[in-house]
């Protein structure tokens, strides 16, 4: 059985290593962590994975909604936002990038496992 491919789209190295174990033992193939929009676009471009775990605020002049925008025009990637920034005016922003779910920080890795499963539709 092949398992669910996802990418963490991170720039705290911390949180994104514990996204990382905590998906890794709930049996998902972590293809990787980018820091940045660019860096997640070109881990998509090379892994095509089923679903990027996006944060909101990214160094660089493009942010975790421009990057799920552009993964899924491009690549047809949906993104789970997991952000402390969930403010009205951020999600309604986030609508063009079509999210397939969204977890607020601070949230239990087991609530983005839940979340994760539920928009694959796997119990991986």
């Amino acid at each position: 059985m092949t398992l669910p491919k996802i990418m963490i789209v991170e720039d705290n190295l911390i949180l994104a290593l514990e996204m990382e174990d905590t998906l890794r033992d709930a049996g998902f193939d972590v293809i990787g962590v980018a820091a940045s929009a660019d860096q997640a676009l070109t881990l998509a471009n090379e892994h095509r994975p089923a679903l990027a775990i996006m944060d909101i605020r990214l160094p660089g002049k493009r942010d975790g909604i421009d990057a799920a925008i552009a993964l899924r025009e491009t690549y047809g990637i949906r993104s789970v936002f997991a952000s402390a920034h969930s403010a009205p005016d951020m999600r309604e922003r986030a609508t063009a990038a079509q999210p397939a779910g969204w977890v607020t920080k601070p949230y239990a890795m087991s609530q983005l496992v839940e979340i994760i499963r539920q928009v694959l539709g796997t119990r991986a």
